[in-house]
């Protein structure tokens, strides 16, 4: 007995030292507004390719980090897992789910919100918290394709992108659901000045949207815009998307954390695994 009882003393005292050892190795993370977050350090994927987003990689073109974020946001509303985040008010308006089929939701996303290299090999939240060291949650707006076309025209101002405008370039977006074309030798035509880097475009010229999901670019069609609530409020040079979500009063930003989606896409949809599918950029931007 005097046995039994010191193997179970010793026992529940090895549980301990785990449960303190386990604690202690839980991810604190400071994001770029000064909070401290708790990541899980149970999380954890594996990618078979550089994906690109350091060194200002998502603010000059296409990178495959872009590709794989914007998928993740596309992804989270096509296949129905936002239904779940919407606010409680907006639930109690009907606002359940989007409001458009799957070929006219499309996701943008700013390069400049992109911030880190998810190098080769295994990853877990906290490089996801580099790459993203910010509190984005996932927003839905809706506007009309001469909207969008201009809202990518503003986006794309500032490009080419140079050491010295590297700021107003943060703006470009990267993109799911679509394709375009920036023709950098036709000069953006600046309107109002916007924050401290932007204008707004007097006129159009120099994007042109090839297709949508496949099918023809209507400027007249309704697209649902899956983005992050910063460019829904504004952010940068989106003074389209603040104005489209204040016409429709279905546009609206969810409980869902961006870091959180990505993460859901990667083990529902990849299995955890980047594959070689994303070792370059997919051919949805074209910077001329």
């Amino acid at each position: 007995m005097t046995q039994l009882k010191k193997a179970l003393a010793l026992s529940l005292a090895l549980c301990l030292c785990c449960a303190l050892f386990g604690a202690a190795t839980a991810v604190s993370f400071t994001d770029a507004h000064g909070n401290t977050i708790e990541l899980d350090d149970a999380l954890e994927a594996y990618t078979a390719c550089v994906l690109y987003g350091a060194d200002n990689a998502g603010r000059k073109g296409e990178t495959n980090l872009g590709d794989l974020w914007t998928d993740a946001l596309r992804w989270f509303a096509v296949s129905g897992k936002i239904d779940g985040y919407f606010e409680e008010d907006d639930v109690t308006a009907g606002i359940t789910s989007v409001d458009v089929d799957e070929d006219h939701i499309v996701a943008l996303w700013n390069g400049g919100n992109l911030r880190a290299d998810v190098t080769e090999g295994k990853f877990g939240a906290e490089k996801l918290a580099e790459v993203l060291p910010y509190p984005n949650k996932v927003a839905v707006v809706y506007m009309s394709g001469a909207e969008l076309l201009e809202a990518l025209e503003a986006a794309s101002q500032a490009l080419p992108c140079t050491e010295d405008n590297a700021t107003a370039c943060a703006a470009f977006m990267q993109a799911s659901g679509l394709k375009y074309t920036v023709d950098t030798a036709v000069a953006y035509d600046k309107g109002e000045a916007y924050g401290d880097h932007w204008y707004r475009a007097a006129s159009l010229g120099r994007v042109a949207i090839e297709e949508i999901n496949g099918q023809a670019f209507d400027p007249e069609a309704v697209y649902a815009v899956i983005t992050s609530n910063a460019n829904f409020n504004g952010m940068d040079s989106s003074y389209v998307f603040k104005a489209a979500a204040q016409r429709n009063e279905r546009s609206t930003i969810t409980t869902a954390v961006v870091r959180d989606v990505v993460w859901l896409y990667l083990a529902e949809e990849l299995g955890n695994v980047v594959d070689e599918a994303y070792a370059e950029p997919q051919g949805r931007i074209t910077v001329k």
